[in-house]
């Protein structure tokens, strides 16, 4: 058992982003936000005053190097001056920071994922595992090898909405994640078959509902490589 995040990448729709790592000075961080609310509209992204992402859709985002510090991020609804996210984010040097916009649209928030920007080296990979369904309960995570038979007891349990996994460096490879309602192995709501993780990669996997909400589940697989 090798892995413990890419967690309930559900069912049918796997989506990966790729980067590269580093920083462009040493003054600089990364933040990085993601549109992770199902029933939201399409919106704009500002750091400080400046808009530095439009129009994005469910489920997509972006990675900027930004000046270290304090730094305000905005989400308002595309072509308007309506601010659904206002929140302040402190971002250190050196560091990668993912602000989600989770949460159907009338209890939108911002999930904040602060991670070290740097790779777990060659040969390794490191995970993390966001529940960022609010339709969903909670849930129990079963990771195996590629071809295993589902594990007797689940690697993570009773994980509920908006929980995000502590990172986990592992052996690159290949894994597979299954999950069931909490409490329940006799339902697998989702497997993912094999999962490939490279190395010297930072993986952030989000288990998210469908566009508008609800099942199936979807997933994407934010993947920094270093």
């Amino acid at each position: 058992m090798k892995s413990i995040l890419a967690i309930f990448l559900a069912a049918m729709t796997l989506l990966a982003v790729s980067g590269c790592g580093g920083h462009e000075s040493a003054e600089s961080a990364s933040i990085r936000v993601i549109h992770a609310s199902p029933n939201a509209p399409n919106v704009d992204v500002l750091f400080d005053n400046d808009t530095v992402l439009t129009n994005v859709a469910y489920t997509a985002g972006a990675t900027r190097s930004v000046n270290a510090g304090v730094r305000r991020v905005r989400v308002n609804a595309t072509g308007t001056t309506t601010t659904v996210i206002d929140a302040n984010v402190t971002l250190s040097r050196g560091t990668a920071t993912t602000v989600l916009a989770v949460n159907n649209l009338a209890n939108i928030e911002p999930l904040v994922i602060n991670d070290a920007d740097s790779g777990p080296g060659i040969g390794q990979t490191r995970l993390r595992l966001v529940h960022a369904s609010p339709s969903t309960g909670n849930v129990d995570i079963y990771i195996s090898g590629p071809t295993d038979a589902l594990p007797a007891t689940p690697t993570l349990a009773n994980i509920p909405f908006k929980a995000v996994s502590d990172p986990l460096t592992v052996a690159a490879g290949n894994y597979r994640v299954r999950i069931t309602p909490a409490g329940n192995r006799n339902v697998v709501a989702i497997d993912t078959g094999a999962l490939a993780l490279a190395s010297n990669s930072v993986n952030l996997a989000l288990a998210l509902d469908s566009p508008g909400g609800g099942a199936p589940l979807i997933a994407r697989v934010l993947t920094q490589q270093y």
